[in-house]
């Protein structure tokens, strides 16, 4: 029994820590030094634990399985848990087949987003690019509504860090 309480804390340990530093290096990658210091404390202070125990039982292969397991399970938990806490912004450019597409802005404004429209010219003539700013968790709805008025838009998607100004409303319907 006591041999399943140690492979059970070597995978736990490390499904926690992977998801620990899959959260840290979202942070990182945001510039957030506190919120990534403070998660690299955890990460690594569960991390050397759990090293430790598979490094002094090398000889049991079953320690290095649920070290593996754990790392495996850990990736699959933290880009989970990194989706649902959708942190950043997002600039998304969408274009749209039709040419008069003001019913669509106005539904974005409506729900909260800013819309800048930009005329571009393309194979087929021109068509209004909509450059929308977002909070990377309202990515979501937006396709909803874009898809919901046209199910064959252009959708691209670029992480950002803005600077200033733009508009970002706190609160979406």
């Amino acid at each position: 029994m006591e041999l399943l309480y140690g492979y059970l804390f070597i995978f736990f340990a490390r499904v926690a820590d992977v998801s620990l530093a899959t959260i840290r290096t979202l942070m990182v990658v945001q510039g957030r030094r506190l919120q990534a210091a403070l998660i690299g404390f955890f990460e690594v202070s569960i991390y050397v634990t759990a090293l430790s125990k598979v490094v002094s039982s090398l000889d049991n292969p079953l320690n290095l399985l649920s070290y593996a397991l754990g790392f495996a399970c850990g990736n699959y938990l933290g880009i989970t848990i990194e989706n649902k806490i959708a942190l950043g912004n997002l600039a998304t450019q969408i274009i749209l087949k039709t040419s008069d597409n003001k019913e669509l802005i106005e539904i974005l404004r409506e729900n909260g987003f800013g819309v800048t429209v930009i005329i571009g010219q393309g194979l087929e003539g021109s068509k209004e690019i909509l450059n929308v700013a977002i909070n990377r968790k309202d990515l979501t709805n937006l396709k909803k509504i874009v898809y919901e008025y046209d199910k064959n838009a252009f959708i691209t998607v670029n992480n950002i860090n803005p600077i200033s100004g733009g508009y970002f409303a706190s609160n979406k319907k």
